[in-house]
């Protein structure tokens, strides 16, 4: 079984290591745009085509499967690349998990980046999915871009900055951007308060990987030979994890993965 995960950069690193925890037997194609990168203040436009392009360079991999492993890519490429794609390719967006959040009573705050923040497509799923919740919107001015250069001055500051718009009462915390699940305990101590029950966080890398493997007619395996390769592309050309991913566990735990030749 070959997956494949797409990103501008290494938000998608948290898919990753949910997928190779599940399946550590899968080969996996990681198709990164540093060319192109942040896909954040392109224009839909622009960033589809560049989201089509890193889409082609992973399917010409063969994968059974391709994750969208970015919030902002699946907002506005995920009809194109499964318009492209499927169905001999499945393609698996990431949506943010404000309906299990939701489902836990609140309050919630959704951390996303402020392009995202108070967009008609968050708004959308708020209204969907957690009507009689109280939810606050916070948006992460530099997360993301701090996050994807290991840059810890610069964590630390945004971090501080969201959580200080982040409502004392809150117990659940939406992480709205792929890249913040990377730096998730920092974000739950920054926000924990003194004497409340403890935060509850909610990524979107598990469910995606879940999803990724139930589109496919496939089991987790957990206890499987970790014998699955790792293919690295960069805005096409084969190489190498960014130097920033070995800042994080997940990308540490992908370092072990022999590339497949």
């Amino acid at each position: 079984m070959k997956i494949a995960l797409m990103d501008s950069g290494i938000g998608l690193l948290a898919a990753t290591a949910a997928v190779r925890r599940l399946r550590p037997d899968a080969d996996l194609v990681l198709s990164l745009d540093p060319d192109g990168m942040p896909w954040g203040p392109r224009t839909p436009e622009d960033l589809t085509r560049r989201a089509v392009a890193v889409a082609d360079a992973a399917a010409a991999h063969r994968p059974d499967a391709l994750i969208v492993g970015c919030n902002t890519a699946t907002v506005h490429a995920l009809p194109a690349l499964r318009a492209r794609l499927e169905p001999g390719i499945p393609v698996i967006g990431t949506v943010p998990a404000i309906k299990p959040a939701a489902a836990g009573g609140g309050p919630v705050a959704i951390w996303a980046t402020p392009a995202t923040t108070g967009s008609p497509y968050q708004r959308g799923l708020i209204e969907d999915f957690a009507d009689g919740v109280s939810v606050t919107e916070v948006p992460c001015f530099g997360l993301a871009e701090a996050v994807e250069h290991a840059d810890e001055t610069a964590i630390t500051a945004a971090v501080a900055a969201a959580a200080a718009l982040t409502p004392d009462d809150v117990t659940t915390v939406v992480l709205g951007c792929t890249h913040y699940e990377l730096v998730a305990e920092r974000i739950r101590a920054a926000v924990q308060r003194p004497g409340f029950p403890p935060l509850v966080l909610h990524g979107s890398a598990g469910a995606v990987a879940a999803q990724a493997l139930r589109r496919l007619g496939e089991q987790p395996a957990p206890a499987a030979a970790a014998d699955g390769t790792l293919t690295v592309l960069l805005s096409g050309r084969e190489g190498t994890l960014p130097e920033p991913a070995l800042a994080y566990e997940e990308g540490r735990l992908l370092q072990a993965i022999s590339p497949a030749r």
